[in-house]
């Protein structure tokens, strides 16, 4: 039920994202680099906007995104009945629950698509970004095995503005289960800096074009 309505809504939708977003896609390296995701896969991005999400939708637009979202969207209506049936998978922030993360490796252990903002919020105006990043994508990658599809926006959304998104090589997680808190602490830091070295690359093609 979720990836037919998340088709419906990508099929219908796309005319008016096309037109809003104006989304410029470039690519690391377009040989290994690819919105075609094949197989299990985390795909984790910076945080500019609570329109990163649309965006994304329709960069990856053959797979199903299966999105970690705040709990205050949720609490709005109708938006969380929506971002529901698209699959949006819930977080509770100020929780000790950690059920979401169980739901995530079912999605990869069935070959699904995770997509996660790791920085958890918007950055707020004058803090340095990306915000620290939390662990979770890290360690779901490292427990899985799963590759992380390091993607960075601009948040260049609406007006004269255009999307430009970058998508970069994998990043592969190191041999561990992710029992290992340094391990997992280590390849957490990577990750953080492959986005910002992806948004310091678009800046440079964005002047190249």
């Amino acid at each position: 039920m979720i990836r037919l309505f998340n088709a419906f809504v990508k099929i219908t939708g796309f005319p008016a994202a096309a037109a809003i977003f104006r989304t410029k896609i470039f690519y690391e390296n377009k040989a290994v680099s690819c919105r075609r995701i094949r197989g299990a896969a985390i795909i984790v991005s910076n945080h500019t906007s609570v329109f990163d999400y649309a965006v994304l939708l329709f960069v990856f637009f053959g797979r199903t995104l299966r999105t970690l979202m705040a709990e205050v969207l949720f609490q709005k209506q109708p938006l969380g009945t929506f971002l529901k049936m698209m699959g949006g998978i819930r977080v509770d922030r100020g929780s000790a629950d950690y059920g979401f993360m169980s739901k995530c490796e079912k999605i990869l252990t069935s070959g699904g698509v995770v997509c996660v903002f790791p920085e958890g919020r918007i950055p707020l105006k004058g803090e340095a970004r990306p915000l620290p990043f939390g662990p979770g994508a890290a360690y779901l990658s490292a427990a899985s095995g799963v590759p992380v599809i390091p993607v960075y926006t601009d948040g260049g959304y609406f007006g004269k503005k255009r999307a430009h998104v970058i998508i970069g090589t994998p990043v592969y997680p190191p041999v561990t289960d992710g029992s290992d808190p340094s391990a997992v602490s280590a390849y957490n830091d990577a990750i953080r800096e492959k986005i910002k070295f992806l948004g310091e690359l678009l800046e440079k093609r964005k002047k190249e074009k």
